[in-house]
């Protein structure tokens, strides 16, 4: 009987270790673990509301490594998706807080080092449509986690239509993607400071809006002056001082945005538009605000604003509907004009 307890406490002391190694300890998140081709990953199952940076931070992996490892995933997470996250941090051994800045000190690609300034020397870039925060960190070599700090955007990393991003701050090549817990407490800002620097902002701003101001000028003549000869011809005592040359002259431009239909009945030639309130003869651009087309037609009446023109901004002739490129019956535009 004694030989027999001793037999099972040395079988429950050895296998004791083995089921521990066959079962390591998961995060309470995941969902199990699996290899392939040499190389560990973590099951996760996305929750609502869950992104890939938010797993990168989570998991202490990068987001580059994340969608190496899952190839199919091309936008968004779904709720319910199983992501392999790399186990990379249970191989590799603790680095310091100097290597960690080592490691993730970046150099911003030739595209970054090649896009415009601003008035402050920072290379900046204008959102595209359909871009995210993550696809512009990727064009550019700059960690999304840098970019909300250049651009102090949200938590959730959103950005809009036409924002202008800084890639790379003025004086250099973008910063490390994030500091260690224990780097040094920034010295709190003065109160009176603050004031200075929201003027000399405003300033800029100011600034900013008068060279675009002057760029709108220049496109509006050079436009005005390439135009094709069907859609107003040149007036006879039109002088150079006629054109805008200043921005508060541009300042007047009337922009709008609304639907646009087909002049029906009308089979001419021209390019020739119905408005309701520009004045007949004003020369007006039009641009499909789906491909970008853009055609400069002649006002050549007023748009009874009755019946189905209630939800209409402007009706154009067959031919510039043909070079706006849209087989739509309506489709939205933006109009742009000088007024008298």
């Amino acid at each position: 009987m004694s030989r027999i307890s001793h037999t099972l406490s040395a079988f429950f002391l050895f296998c004791l270790p083995v089921a521990a190694l066959a079962n390591p300890v998961l995060p309470p998140d995941s969902v199990g673990v699996v290899t392939r081709q040499n190389k560990t990953y973590v099951r996760h199952r996305v929750a609502a509301g869950e992104t890939l940076y938010g797993l990168s931070r989570r998991y202490h992996v990068s987001v580059e490594n994340i969608m190496e490892a899952n190839p199919s995933i091309k936008g968004a997470l779904v709720s319910g998706q199983e992501v392999l996250v790399p186990r990379v941090r249970a191989v590799l051994p603790a680095a310091t807080p100097k290597a960690t800045a080592a490691a993730n000190a970046e150099a911003p690609t030739a595209a970054a080092r090649s896009l415009p300034t601003d008035a402050k020397g920072n290379r900046v870039y204008k959102v595209q449509p359909g871009q995210t925060l993550f696809a512009i960190s990727r064009k550019f070599g700059v960690a999304p986690a840098t970019l909300q700090r250049y651009n102090k955007l949200p938590a959730s990393g959103g950005v809009n239509v036409g924002q202008s991003l800084i890639i790379v701050p003025a004086g250099g090549a973008a910063a490390p993607a994030a500091e260690p817990v224990v780097a040094a407490k920034p010295v709190p800002t003065p109160p009176t400071a603050r004031p200075e620097r929201d003027d000399e902002a405003e300033k800029e701003r100011a600034k900013e809006r008068e060279r675009e101001a002057e760029r709108e000028a220049a496109k509006a003549k050079e436009a005005e002056a390439t135009r094709e000869k069907d859609v107003a011809p040149p007036s006879p005592t039109a002088t150079p001082a006629d054109e805008p040359t200043r921005a508060s002259e541009v300042v007047r431009k009337v922009t709008e945005s609304g639907l646009a239909a087909v002049i029906e009945g009308g089979n001419s030639e021209k390019y020739l538009a119905l408005h309701k309130t520009a004045p007949v003869g004003t020369i007006m651009m039009v641009r499909n605000i789906m491909n970008g087309q853009v055609v400069y037609v002649r006002v050549i009446g007023k748009l009874p604003d009755t019946g189905d023109n209630s939800t209409v901004l402007i009706r154009l002739s067959k031919k510039a509907v043909a070079k706006l490129n849209t087989p739509d019956q309506r489709f939205r535009v933006e109009t742009s004009y000088l007024p008298d």
